[in-house]
């Protein structure tokens, strides 16, 4: 394999990540950074597959390594749904941030002049503190949301898994 080939199985197609580049969620989680809706996790998961059927590691794999399983594993990743976002209906139905938002017509959290009295602060702070734990970004201030898109998505193409959306560029 030439160098090119090897890269080759990684630069993914990015429809998925232009559903999702623009929408921060209610929550103010940018759905862009997200592996599962952005298309990497898929993606990737689909190259590995080809990669490692490509280099037989069937054959040469340890005994005690379950390619069947793995592989099956590989593939149920694969027809994981594309998280469409939630300003788009994707996401939990019954979404109470959501419908608070929604209520007082926010784009997300961060713009509503009522947080020291909000009754949805502990799930809020939650979903927030898991995003930033997988490495999502979240917008947690109320700043102007064009700026705040091309700042992310710039330091996007820096960090991985996701860069590779940017490969080609």
């Amino acid at each position: 394999m030439t160098s090119q080939s090897c890269l080759e199985p990684f630069i993914l197609k990015a429809e998925s990540f232009e559903n999702v580049k623009s929408q921060i969620g209610f929550c103010g989680i940018w759905c862009g950074s997200c592996a599962v809706g952005n298309g990497t996790l898929r993606e990737l998961t689909k190259r590995y597959e080809e990669i490692i059927k490509g280099y037989g590691l069937r054959e040469w794999a340890p005994k005690d390594f379950d390619f069947k399983e793995f592989s099956k594993g590989l593939a149920s990743i694969q027809t994981m749904p594309l998280c469409q976002g939630c300003i788009k209906g994707g996401g939990r139905t019954d979404c109470e941030i959501r419908a608070c938002a929604s209520n007082k017509n926010l784009h997300d959290c961060s713009t509503c002049d009522q947080p020291t009295t909000c009754k949805n602060t502990e799930i809020l702070q939650h979903m927030r503190t898991g995003a930033l734990a997988a490495g999502l970004m979240v917008k947690t201030e109320n700043i102007e949301r064009q700026k705040l898109l091309e700042k992310w998505t710039a330091e996007l193409k820096n960090k991985w898994p996701a860069y590779i959306l940017f490969l080609r560029e």
